[in-house]
């Protein structure tokens, strides 16, 4: 009973911090003038993907970089797949030219790389895939061109008098405040949410893979969910793309890439062709989506979830 009520506060907290996460972020970039895209590319997508962070250094550090590798590609296409078909349900998503141009282009270069990292037997017949330091380094490589981009971003200062009248905190101070105490509180409840999921799991007798694949993964992208469709309620949709598009990059690069260049290598026997193949479509396909009328519509959003699905039940039934 205890596990139930301490996950719906999980829950409720969440949602009301992922709330006061979106408002805060705006209310900064309005403020100081600077593009929403830049906040939710650097601070919030930083800030929501903080468990994925813990788990991959923990689990390189202790040779499981199975789980690493697990909890990012899962994330990675939860994030797309899931969470931006879940929010184009609820509002079609508006993306700017800029960030079809710029942002969405560096996430599939980032994405297809990372793949193409993974491919060791492909292209090299009779060896085993494995994810070495030199991989990793070429990840933070390709991070450094994220970072340039990021910096054109601080350069350019954008009009915002118009929102000045709608803007939710007009202290600057305030809207920094809420938005480190958001961060806080949606990592926390996220990991309540994760910890009773499992116990709650291990009661009913639910299988490890079914743990993994739902509780971990999807629990640690809780966040990036609650964050992504609150933003698209609000119409805030720089919020929207830019926090999945930052985290995907910076769990590729950083999530990943770091451990693995501190800790050394890690093997990939436990993830097939499907997985990298999935990783590397669901990236195209927001590409193609978003740069199609500049506009991710609610069918697109449900051929997403389709997709989600359809790989899910896959993994699900193939172990």
């Amino acid at each position: 009973m205890l596990e139930i009520i301490l996950l719906i506060a999980g829950f409720i907290i969440v949602i009301k911090s992922s709330d006061v996460l979106v408002d805060a972020a705006s209310s900064l970039a309005i403020k100081c003038h600077i593009p929403k895209m830049l906040i939710a590319l650097t601070i919030v997508s930083f800030g929501t993907c903080a468990p994925e962070i813990a788990i991959s250094f923990n689990s390189v550090a202790e040779n499981n970089g199975t789980m690493a590798f697990a909890n990012v590609i899962g994330s990675c296409i939860v994030n797309i797949f899931l969470i931006i078909g879940l929010a184009s349900i609820t509002k079609p998503i508006k993306v700017k030219h800029e960030t079809i141009k710029k942002e969405l282009p560096i996430l599939l270069l980032i994405t297809t790389s990372f793949c193409v990292l993974m491919l060791d037997a492909l292209f090299t017949p009779g060896t085993k895939n494995t994810f070495s330091r030199a991989d990793g380094l070429i990840l933070i490589i390709l991070f450094l061109i994220f970072v340039v981009n990021l910096v054109q971003l601080l350069r350019k200062k954008e009009d915002s008098t118009k929102e000045e009248q709608k803007i939710k905190y007009k202290n600057p101070i305030i809207a920094i405040l809420l938005l480190i105490l958001s961060i806080i509180f949606i990592s926390y409840s996220s990991e309540l949410i994760v910890n009773n999921a499992i116990k709650l799991a291990k009661m009913l007798d639910i299988s490890e893979k079914m743990i993994t694949m739902t509780a971990i993964v999807i629990g640690t992208s809780l966040p990036e969910m609650f964050m992504t469709i609150s933003s698209a309620k609000k119409n805030e949709f720089d919020m929207t793309i830019g926090n999945i598009i930052g985290t995907n990059i910076f769990n590729i690069c950083i999530v990943l890439g770091l451990p693995v260049v501190i800790y050394g290598n890690v093997p990939l026997e436990n993830f097939t062709i499907i997985d990298i193949l999935v990783v590397f479509v669901s990236s195209l396909n927001l590409y193609l989506y978003a740069k199609s009328e500049r506009t991710i519509s609610r069918i697109e959003g449900i051929i997403m979830i389709l997709i989600f699905i359809a790989y899910y039940t896959y993994l699900l039934l193939g172990n």
